[in-house]
């Protein structure tokens, strides 16, 4: 087999993997790239042939992975896509989500360019296309054997991360790779643990927070109770930017627990995301997929991700409503805010010294979340300067991926494999490959457009 990196090699997103064997042409993951002046020119070329492409293998839901599956379909592509059952289902909403998003960004873009003679440029991918895409998703189960050809076998492992997630194992007569997707924390709630790797003879394992740790789950939610209670108060809202999929309902889950021990104001919390609601609907309907202490909740009636006082905005009109208000929790999209429902509530609270922002996610390169994490005192929102007031607090205890000691704990498992850090900042990718290195582990740091051959 060769594998070549087609994304995130000395990045974190872009992911995917080309896999040439002697039966076919494969792909694990194909997303899209964010957080770059670059990236739309980047998102709509691909270094090999669609139509040259048998099956896709999808780790899981979110964009950076499979953000542009319906343009690699647009362009011919028109194998499988195997994926967890949850996975495919999650992915709907995902894709219809971003077709929707672009096509408003090119009508928004378009207008605007008639007036100042500048081109808009037109979308990846449109809902019709990702409504065809969806056509050729196939679900397949955790640990179940799945045949590709007459020498290449694929495997699901659970990796911990969000709803339906997998590290894929990939086999053949004399040697097996396998792409880690992300790796979860072990502890967190919701979603079970990662479950040990399989050993194999070549291992890309991601790298987002090689270099530290986090801090506990338990530290974590005190954390965010802290802020809640200080915003409250002082008069003032909490402005909390999280990812629709996977951050949104782990969040829910600890304000419920947090408001049912007293530990919180059961002040108002708005949910201002419709995906993050359809998305929640789906966990609820894979409760086999759910980790115990979630899924006893689901059995016994006791709704994990809702409570007295959460107000679900569906409509803009209900979003716009938010505004003025004092003493709530705001929960909006996009999660690295640049894009989405969130900007608008920055907009109207960044200026306050009564209210907070918390960040509870990783902030990529050159989005207006990392600007902001890294102490901006002004940003521009639609056009116009904003002074930054608030109080930005970043907790890491809440992050998706496992820190230093998660991914050392998950690459154990892989025996003598040879090891290539990918889905990483290059400082963060090296410091990660220095202690596999001191352990007597064989590794290196991807880089775009490499062969890895086994």
């Amino acid at each position: 087999m060769k594998i070549i990196p087609v994304g995130a090699a000395g990045e974190v997103t872009g992911s995917c993997f080309l896999v040439r064997t002697c039966g076919g042409s494969y792909l694990v993951d194909c997303g899209v790239f964010q957080g770059h002046a670059d990236d739309d020119g980047r998102n709509l070329s691909f270094p090999f042939d669609p139509e040259e492409i048998d099956a896709v293998f999808l780790t899981h839901a979110h964009l950076d992975h499979c953000g542009r599956l319906p343009y690699l379909h647009a362009l011919g592509f028109r194998g499988p896509v195997y994926a967890t059952p949850a996975t495919c289902d999650l992915a709907q909403f995902i894709l219809l989500d971003a077709a929707r998003l672009q096509t408003e960004d090119f009508q928004r873009h378009y207008r605007r360019g008639r007036r100042t003679g500048m081109p808009a440029t037109p979308p990846m991918y449109d809902e019709q296309d990702v409504l065809h895409l969806l056509r050729y998703f196939h679900p397949h189960p955790y640990g179940k054997m799945l045949p590709i050809d007459s020498n290449v076998q694929v495997v699901f492992h659970q990796s911990g991360h969000i709803l339906g997630s997998a590290a894929v194992e990939i086999r053949n007569e004399d040697s097996s790779v396998l792409f880690s997707g992300d790796i979860g924390s072990p502890g967190r709630n919701v979603v079970p643990d990662f479950s040990s790797p399989p050993r194999a003879n070549l291992v890309f394992c991601e790298s987002t927070y090689g270099d530290r740790l986090h801090r506990t789950e338990a530290e974590s939610v005190t954390e965010l109770a802290e802020a809640i209670n200080w915003a409250f108060a002082a008069g003032g809202n909490v402005v909390i930017p999280a990812f629709a999929l996977e951050r949104t309902q782990d969040l829910l889950f600890d304000l419920r627990a947090l408001r049912e021990a007293g530990r919180v104001p059961r002040n108002t919390v708005f949910m201002d995301s419709p995906l993050a609601i359809n998305l929640t609907k789906v966990y609820e309907h894979h409760i086999g997929d759910l980790d115990d202490a979630t899924r006893a909740l689901v059995k016994a009636h006791d709704d994990p991700f809702n409570f007295d006082g959460l107000r679900q905005c569906l409509t803009p009109g209900q979003s716009q409503l938010i505004n003025g208000q004092n003493g709530v929790v705001i929960v909006a999209g996009s999660g690295m805010c640049n894009g989405g429902r969130v900007v608008h509530h920055l907009k109207h609270n960044l200026w306050r010294s009564d209210s907070a922002v918390v960040f509870i996610g990783y902030q990529a390169s050159g989005t207006l979340g990392r600007r902001l994490v890294d102490g901006a005192k002004k940003v521009t929102i639609e056009h116009e300067p904003v002074r930054v007031n608030a109080r930005r607090i970043t907790i890491n205890g809440f992050s998706a991926h496992a820190d230093q000691a998660g991914l050392l704990q998950w690459l154990g498992h892989t025996g003598d494999a040879h090891i290539v850090l990918n889905h990483g900042e290059p400082s963060v990718s090296a410091t990660l490959a220095g202690l596999l290195t001191e352990s007597g582990r064989s590794v290196e740091v991807a880089t775009p457009d490499a062969v890895y051959e086994v």
